[in-house]
């Protein structure tokens, strides 16, 4: 056996360790803001406010062709989650009269917008502005809702009745049931983002993250992206936010994304992310593929390709103040800085 050969299982025994060092500390970082952002949002459930966001939302509505009873879906959706909103949705629809056409602009607005809350801490996390990510992804659903709504009355398409394939079975409302679910939560995303270290790093061995990067290299580049942040934008859009926001904050926190890279990265996540889970969730509630997937990929990428043109343009000043924020590789920089 070569010296090469002897030294393999040490090298994997390593690997091994710093991958499950890193799981760790990437979850572990991920439940700081998803558990107290978690309570919060179940104490609002429970105290009624969500309701109320309902009841202001439905104006909102009928501005995308929407009942005002959708308002207290979307609004679900928005402080909780897909699923929270889905669950609403079977209780109201038996009421409506819901076309095709409606239950996409619904279900697209769902996708760009949902699990505030949470996902926009994760952005902020990162580097971005909550209330520039905010206005982003609440303001990019309305818009996409309402050129949706013109696009399928002018063309008159999806306009028949509305089938919804899925009915939920019933909620358990305890405390216990929702701290145990909670719990299993938490246990999944630490083991998919482990498994996703481990798939990054197979990829990265084997030459595919450099081939994928270099096939996607000159669309980062239209879209103000570079190179490095091209496989967590990938699992972000394929996975999810979350898993792929992870990452991210964790590339950002290191100083290896610039804050270009991390602004544009959780504009197109953002608005659509989680292509593959959440499509066939909304699908489910009877959303259209021309809305749920390709309207919502094509607004995404138009609008993280308005800002690559707007943001050169933009003062420096105004850039770090209404875009970005300062993350712990700046900070680690600027004492270096004064220490030198």
């Amino acid at each position: 056996m070569t010296q090469k050969q002897e030294g393999l299982p040490q090298h994997l025994l390593a690997t091994s360790r710093r991958l499950l060092l890193d799981a760790l500390a990437t979850s572990g970082m991920l439940f700081k803001i998803i558990i107290p952002i978690s309570i919060v949002t179940r104490l609002l459930q429970q105290w009624g406010v969500v309701d109320q966001v309902g009841i202001l939302l439905a104006p909102v509505m009928k501005l995308v062709g929407l009942p005002g009873e959708i308002g207290l879906v979307w609004a679900t959706a928005m402080v909780t989650n897909l699923y929270g909103g889905m669950v609403v949705f079977a209780s109201v629809a038996p009421e409506l009269d819901f076309t095709v056409a409606q239950a996409t602009i619904m279900t697209t607005m769902m996708l760009v917008a949902h699990a505030l809350p949470v996902e926009l801490k994760i952005a902020q996390k990162a580097g971005t502005r909550f209330r520039t990510m905010l206005l982003l992804r609440v303001g990019g659903a309305l818009v996409l809702g309402w050129l949706l709504n013109i696009g399928y009355q002018l063309t008159g398409t999806l306009q028949q009745p509305n089938q919804a394939l899925w009915n939920p079975p019933p909620v358990d409302p305890g405390w216990i049931s929702w701290m145990l679910a909670e719990a299993r939560n938490m246990v999944s995303i630490f083991l998919i983002i482990l498994a996703l270290m481990v798939l990054l790093e197979v990829l990265k061995a084997v030459g595919i993250t450099a081939l994928m990067t270099k096939l996607l290299e000159p669309i980062l580049n239209l879209l103000g992206m570079g190179k490095e942040a091209a496989p967590l934008t990938i699992i972000g859009m394929t996975l999810g936010l979350g898993y792929g926001g992870a990452l991210l904050i964790r590339e950002a926190q290191s100083g290896s994304l610039s804050k270009q890279d991390v602004f544009a990265a959780f504009a197109l996540l953002g608005i659509c992310h989680s292509l593959i889970e959440d499509t066939l969730l909304m699908a489910l509630l009877g959303g259209h593929a021309s809305g749920i997937l390709w309207a919502r990929l094509f607004f995404a990428l138009l609008i993280t390709y308005l800002f690559s043109l707007l943001i050169p343009r933009l003062p420096h000043g105004i850039f770090e103040r209404y875009l970005v924020r300062s993350t712990i590789a700046d900070k680690t920089n600027a004492k270096e800085a004064g220490c030198c």
